[in-house]
């Protein structure tokens, strides 16, 4: 072998290693722009939606439409309760979002906005109205 081959091989033992992406790098380490942050929470609200909030909404909607008294047991008992009302404002922030997000990236899949200045203000539109409707329906819920 020449030596040609051992700079090679020493500049490759030299190079930095890669660097993993964990969940704590993501949220702590790397800065995100904006339109990645609303891709991820798209994400995180599509699952909430799916998962464990859509069964408990269905479970509510059976225990309220089977008999007056079970209305009745959903609306004064279980919904008063702040733990179900905060659950309820998740749920809504995940709608929200999710909604909003989604009419951004149909936009996008249209060419609309994909330069760098229309998408961070679509991104932070996203974020605006989502909040705002979250807002909105959280008063109207407490």
């Amino acid at each position: 072998m020449g030596p040609g081959a051992i700079q090679m091989s020493s500049a490759a033992a030299k190079r930095p290693r890669p660097k993993y992406l964990t969940l704590s790098a993501i949220l702590f380490e790397i800065r995100l722009p904006l339109p990645a942050w609303i891709s991820i929470l798209q994400r995180v609200s599509g699952a909430l939606l799916f998962f464990p909030l859509a069964a408990w909404l269905l479970y509510l909607l059976d225990a309220s439409l089977t008999s007056e008294q079970g209305f009745a047991r959903v609306k004064d008992h279980y919904l008063g309760l702040p733990v179900v009302k905060l659950a309820l404002i998740v749920f809504i922030w995940a709608y929200a979002h999710h909604f909003c997000a989604g009419i951004r990236f149909l936009l996008l899949d249209l060419n609309k906005g994909i330069a760098l200045t229309p998408a961070r203000r679509s991104a932070a539109a996203v974020i605006v109205v989502s909040l705002l409707l979250t807002a909105y329906f959280a008063w109207r819920i407490w």
